[in-house]
């Protein structure tokens, strides 16, 4: 190991696997619950719009983004704050989002979702005779 590894911590460098590819990241990510809809934010820093995909299957929903970052031509990094590794993030559910009304938003590296639960699990009021 040399003295550059022991002065950088490992920590946020994308690991190697066994096979010579690099391991994806899980980015960080927060949600909220309302009475129609949970509220998704997801972080991926320099990931834009035409590096990020999100599907809705049953009971996953998966979101990869990739970095559009390329190394220019003869340049070496001698410490990068961040890796290129891409992001996935995959939440599990129970069937309980209406896949078809999910909307997101991308802006400056954040994504915000609405992911809308499905008219089978929201609270209904009944009328008492």
């Amino acid at each position: 190991m040399s003295l550059f590894n022991t002065l950088i911590p490992p920590f946020n460098r994308a690991p190697a696997q066994r096979d010579g590819s690099v391991a994806v990241l899980k980015p960080r990510y927060e949600v909220s619950e309302a009475d129609a809809a949970y509220a998704l934010t997801v972080y991926l820093p320099g990931v834009a719009k035409d590096g990020l995909e999100l599907t809705a299957d049953a009971g996953t929903l998966t979101i990869t983004g990739r970095r559009g970052w390329q190394q220019p031509e003869g340049w070496t990094a001698l410490y990068r704050e961040a890796s290129a590794a891409p992001f996935e993030l995959v939440l599990e559910h129970d069937n309980t989002l209406d896949a078809e009304k999910i909307s997101a938003e991308l802006t400056d590296g954040v994504l915000r979702a609405s992911l809308p639960k499905a008219e089978a699990v929201k609270p209904r009021k009944i009328a008492v005779n």
